[in-house]
């Protein structure tokens, strides 16, 4: 029972903080919340180690179940208070004088005799059944342990420099460019550092002992010192390694002032070649302090580091960085035949090597998973063995201590406790998914993942930014795309792998409901087998937790087909048993209408509707969902116009919207104070948006895309000043020339697909500070590109797509310093006047990092 230290933080972390605490003044509650703090901070302190002994003690998983029960219980209570919060704040700014009378009434009764009455009482339950729990606690020997604090038996084992030349698969390459980078000269600082970066098992230890025994690094280092660092970044300890290996002799009982004397002497003007194998540190100040050390090195000394996250590499120098990728496909049926065979053995079973090969693919590329697959298979010969490999996913096999799985959890055991559940999140997606990352960020908020601290100003939406830069430098997020409006990136299958295994009895992946199990308990269930009839899934819906948080039927944002199964009986079977609903995803439902039950969801922050070509209207109801925070109505094609109530969404931070009307009436979606995003795709009689968006204060994303009547962007953009990101496309009506009312603080802007541009904006200068990615596509008026585009002096990207009259850049160009990124794509003629070395705009250009024509 993986995750019960992360549900128990999220718990604490909503009981202490200063909004919750206000909400619950209000029902005199504070001293019941304060003593289940107390009791659930005392669990607490325990569950990390429980979670890592839990593998050699079923009784210790199953009491780990049970806490994570009570936990998810106590969230469920509080954000009942939320809720009641949200419904009186919605009466006092939306309702009327009657039912502001009556809810005072209500609301006294609520206070004195019912509502906080029976809060209380939850509480109490709660804390009653966490101090039983607690008392089995003893029986189970476990420790105190704060969240940074490891336990020896899940470190690495130490590695060392040797490596036999038969054991080295396919690495040539990698190999050579590692060579070139540490014979190169360097700069002026005596020592220079290198970075060989990528997940767990890929064969950055390995490649490292190859370069370090070749006889070149022995020609031209006068020393060369292996040191397998591991989660322990001692500096004495380290130093002591160090000096060890150069010969000098390391006294048990030594300072760290003689330890620092020696070893300045000895390395003291010797050309040295240092290996730092396995490093997890992200403290710079340990690092410079055992950088300090080593300055007294000659001219061209090298530090190769070898590392799974990108943030240590850039803690330990600016130095080169290289990224480790798989093994190309034949090297890695060999290493797989190395370990499943002995010598010479695997000819006379060419069966077996054909089903070996597609063993081999599941892999990806990664040499310990080879190993371990090849492992499990040596001296078993009957092809049974090899199906039941190849058949099963790798994180329901059988692991020992040093195989893939165990290696890659390492990574797991680092994260932070906000990112378990995170990344536990993940395994909803299939295999080979390129995720979002809006819509990953609005699914993380929907659960209430991204943790704020009272003292933060930091939006939702930047934590959750955060957090995907955390995952991208750790490793497990990788293939990243930045698009301009959004990015996107996926997983390597074996950390999706990972996350499935992390993840088991609280998040299930569905895809084939005849071959699923352990989804009885699961609370977040993603049911991707679109082969079953409106029956069969709802009798399947029965057999799920009533508890159930989250429910995803579909995760592409193109459907080839509508979802016949997603019907009005499915989702009232949705509604009626799961209440504690928070996402409900109905992609390309079939669904003629809405059920007005659907108000019964207070719970509910994500409803995605998208592609729903049926539904004309949506039930006034719907806007009694005051803890909605995500409404996607994108590609509901026949839909007539928004809720006339849709004000009362007060939560709401991202809609997208397709609609039929012409214009929307006032004292609707420009009341919505909260929006962060909004989207309108497929409006093909809007022509106008009503006056005050102004008052969408905290805006910071706004598209239009295939509204072909829109003739203006809404009035009052210059006071938008929350702003960042607009997308304009296929809007043929549309003149952005006119005016200066326009946002003057935009980072990120997309414009494509408008037949009356023939020249960029003037008003876009007003973003010369803020602007760092301009994307310009499909504008075949667009001629030329002003002179003014060089000041544009924060942009770091520029995307030119199908612009086929534009035959130039600006001069200026080669004064814009800051750009990294220039990506040309279908524009005959700048693309021959941008020619590397020969084309006449190259002199302009040939600064730019990245150059890209296509």
């Amino acid at each position: 029972m993986e995750l019960a230290s992360s549900i128990a933080a999220s718990v604490i972390d909503k009981i202490g903080s200063l909004a919750y605490q206000e909400i619950c003044s209000a029902w005199v509650i504070s001293s019941d919340l304060k003593k289940l703090e107390l009791t659930m901070s005392t669990i607490q302190a325990v569950l990390l180690d429980a979670e890592e002994k839990q593998v050699k003690n079923r009784g210790l998983s199953v009491w780990l179940g049970q806490l994570k029960d009570v936990f998810h219980d106590a969230m469920d209570v509080l954000d009942e208070f939320e809720c009641e919060a949200l419904r009186r704040q919605v009466v006092k700014m939306h309702g009327g004088t009657r039912e502001k009378v009556l809810d005072s009434v209500s609301y006294s009764f609520f206070n004195l005799l019912g509502f906080g009455y029976k809060m209380s009482q939850k509480i109490k339950g709660i804390r009653e059944s966490l101090e039983e729990l607690a008392k089995d606690r003893a029986q189970f020997h476990l420790e105190e342990r704060f969240e940074d604090q490891r336990i020896g038996d899940r470190k690495r084992e130490m590695t060392h420099s040797f490596v036999r030349d038969c054991d080295l698969f396919g690495r040539d390459d990698d190999k050579q460019k590692i060579i070139d980078l540490l014979m190169h000269p360097g700069d002026n600082c005596n020592v220079s550092v290198i970075s060989i970066v990528g997940i767990g098992g890929l064969g950055k230890t390995t490649l490292a002992q190859w370069v370090y025994n070749d006889k070149r690094m022995a020609k031209h280092f006068d020393s060369r010192i292996w040191v397998c660092v591991s989660e322990d970044f001692n500096v004495l300890t380290l130093a002591k390694q160090i000096l060890k290996s150069t010969g000098g002799g390391s006294k048990k009982n030594m300072s760290m002032d003689e330890v620092q004397v020696s070893l300045r002497s000895i390395l003291k003007k010797k050309r040295f070649f240092i290996v730092l194998d396995d490093v997890w540190n992200e403290n710079r100040n340990k690092w410079f302090s055992l950088k300090n050390l080593l300055t007294e090195g000659g001219q061209g000394s090298k530090i190769l580091v070898t590392t799974r996250s990108h943030k240590v590499a850039s803690t330990m120098a600016p130095g080169p960085i290289h990224d480790i990728e798989g093994l190309a496909e034949n090297d890695c049926l060999s290493l797989f035949l190395r370990w499943a065979f002995n010598e010479g053995e695997e000819k006379q079973y060419p069966n077996l090597i054909k089903i070996g090969k597609k063993i081999a693919k599941k892999c990806r590329g990664v040499p310990l998973a080879m190993k371990t697959l090849g492992g499990l298979l040596y001296s078993k010969t009957e092809e049974c063995d090899w199906i039941s490999i190849r058949d099963n996913e790798i994180w329901k096999l059988e692991q020992k201590d040093d195989d893939i799985l165990p290696a890659l959890r390492l990574s797991y055991n680092r994260l932070p406790s906000c990112l378990k559940q995170c990344f536990a999140h993940c395994s909803l997606y299939p295999k080979d998914f390129r995720y979002s990352n809006l819509d990953l960020i609005q699914s993380w908020m929907a659960n209430g993942l991204l943790q704020k601290s009272n003292k933060s100003a930091q939006e939702l939406e930047d934590i959750g930014e955060q957090y995907i830069k955390d995952f991208l430098s750790r490793s497990l997020f990788q293939e990243f795309e930045d698009v301009g409006t959004f990015v996107t990136f996926k997983m390597h299958d074996l950390i999706h792998d990972l996350s499935l295994y992390v993840a088991q009895n609280d998040y299930c992946l569905i895809e084939n409901i005849n071959n699923s199990n352990n989804f009885e308990k699961a609370r977040h269930v993603s049911i991707l087998d679109h082969n079953l009839g409106v029956d069969a899934m709802i009798a399947f819906l029965n057999k799920l937790n009533n508890s159930m948080r989250t429910i995803n039927f579909s995760c592409e944002d193109w459907a080839t087909a509508e979802h016949s199964f997603i019907t009005k009986p499915l989702v009232e079977t949705c509604i009626s048993r799961f209440k504690q609903l928070r996402l409900l995803n109905l992609r390309y439902p079939r669904l003629e209408e809405l059920p007005s039950s659907i108000s019964t969801l207070k719970h509910l922050r994500y409803l995605n509707l998208r592609g729903n070509k049926q539904i004309k209207k949506l039930p006034e109801s719907i806007c009694n969902l005051q803890n909605l925070e995500t409404l996607i109505l994108r590609g509901c094609e026949e839909l007539e116009e928004l809720p006339r109530d849709i004000r009362k969404m007060i939560s709401l931070r991202y809609l997208s919207i397709t609609t039929k009307q012409t214009r929307f009436p006032t004292n609707g979606i420009e009341c919505m104070c909260s929006l962060r995003m909004l989207y309108f795709d497929k409006c093909p009689r809007l022509e106008s948006f009503p006056e005050g968006i102004q008052r969408l204060t905290a805006l910071r994303f706004l598209g239009f895309q295939n509204c072909e009547s829109l003739n203006s962007l809404p009035q009052g953009l210059k006071h938008l000043t929350a702003l960042e990101v607009m997308l304009i496309q296929n809007c043929e009506k549309l003149n952005l020339m006119e005016g200066d009312d326009y946002p003057r603080s935009l980072r990120r802007l997309s414009i494509g697909r408008l037949p009356k541009l023939v020249a960029l904006p003037l008003w876009l200068k007003g973003s010369a500070n803020t602007l760092n990615f301009l994307t310009i596509f499909d504008c075949h008026n667009l001629v030329v590109l002003p002179e003014w585009l060089s000041d544009l002096n924060s942009l770091r990207k520029l995307m030119i797509r199908y612009c086929s009259r534009l035959s130039s850049l600006p001069e200026g160009l080669a004064h814009l310093t800051t750009l990294r990124e220039l990506e040309i794509v279908r524009c005959p003629y700048l693309r021959r006047s941008c020619e590397r070395n020969v084309g006449k705009d190259w002199p302009n250009i040939e600064h730019i990092p990245l150059v890209k024509l296509i």
